[in-house]
């Protein structure tokens, strides 16, 4: 690295330096005004670009997220209200049915209670013909029965009187005999 005045370079912790340098140009006072100017026109630049590009769309990002939110809430919110009614309806034609349903049942047991009450008393009825027949033929039987009575009350008599006596009683003797 020559230079073109004829010096040499001076060698300064590791690093060439040109002759008559004071350093970093960014610590040199005279280069400041320069770098000023372009700090600012830089600085200006972005600003202006992030003012008009970035942060409107950043803030109309935010503003979508805000008003899709805002627009899921009032969704959730009017869902919730239309569910909490079809609930309510559900439950209402719940009890609906319910109340139905304990009326159709107490209905039937009602008419089934009278069939039931209606084919007892026809049974009954029939039970109490049928005894009723039965007694008579008893009544019947028992009268016949006692008009044969007396009838074998001789004929067991004349046996007995034969039996013991060995000869027959006469039936005039019978005759006195069973009204004794």
């Amino acid at each position: 690295m020559a230079s073109t005045d004829g010096a040499a370079p001076a060698v300064t912790g590791g690093h060439t330096e040109a002759p008559g340098s004071g350093g970093l140009p960014q610590f040199d006072a005279s280069t400041w005004p320069g770098q000023i100017a372009w700090f600012l026109i830089i600085f200006f630049v972005v600003f202006l670009v992030m003012k008009m590009v970035i942060v409107p769309r950043i803030g109309g990002a935010i503003d979508g997220r805000d008003a899709k939110i805002q627009g899921d809430i009032a969704d959730a919110r009017r869902l919730k209200t239309e569910a909490d009614a079809a609930a309510a309806a559900g439950a209402a034609e719940l009890a609906q049915a319910r109340a139905g349903a304990q009326k159709l049942a107490t209905d039937a047991r009602s008419k089934a209670q009278a069939e039931l009450a209606a084919r007892l008393a026809e049974e009954e009825a029939k039970l109490a013909a049928t005894t009723a027949v039965a007694e008579a033929g008893i009544a019947q039987a028992r009268e016949k029965a006692m008009a044969n009575v007396a009838g074998i009350g001789a004929d067991t008599a004349a046996f007995i009187v034969e039996r013991l006596t060995g000869s027959k009683a006469s039936a005039a003797e019978l005759k006195t005999a069973g009204n004794a």
